[in-house]
């Protein structure tokens, strides 16, 4: 079984020398790699064609605050260097979809990167809402880089007794 590398160890492409020496194969797993590609694979080579963390394409996920006022639920979320034109919101009765694209007009090559934290590319989110919402009703702002949405509560349905008449 080989020991799993840390995060930091994932991101920067090292690791160090304990670990290399204390990495334990399964003889099933190299079999089983022997048996899909008839070529043996070092570790090393294995470990060399998976492709870092932060180089696969994904869709990146925006974080919120989501809370109650008497008459609405309240979605706020930091959305930086996004336009209104940029972003896409749908709303049904119980959930909430942002999903939209922050673009870097700056072409900058990996390796010149000391630190890449900020995220670049699409991005999407959805919330379960706790409550049913009057879609209809629904307001977005979006103003000093906060995307504000205001989803009124829809009225609660009063159970109604009647008599049967028979």
């Amino acid at each position: 079984m080989k020991q799993k590398k840390s995060f930091l160890d994932k991101i920067t492409g090292s690791s160090s020398m304990e670990e290399t020496e204390n990495i334990v194969v399964d003889n099933n797993e190299l079999e089983t790699d022997m048996a899909e590609n008839d070529d043996p694979i070092s570790i090393e080579e294995k470990e060399e064609e998976q492709e870092p963390v932060w180089q696969e394409e994904s869709e990146g996920q925006l974080t919120v605050d989501v809370y109650q006022t008497d008459s609405d639920i309240v979605i706020k979320s930091t959305i930086a260097g996004v336009t209104a034109d940029n972003l896409d919101v749908n709303i049904t009765n119980d959930m909430v979809t942002i999903k939209g694209k922050r673009s870097d007009k700056q072409e900058v090559e990996t390796k010149d990167y000391y630190y890449q934290e900020c995220y670049w590319g699409s991005f999407s989110r959805s919330i379960i809402l706790p409550v049913d919402v009057e879609a209809e009703r629904a307001e977005a702002e979006l103003k000093n880089g906060i995307l504000t949405i205001r989803l009124p509560k829809a009225e609660k349905v009063k159970t109604k007794k009647i008599k049967v008449v028979g």
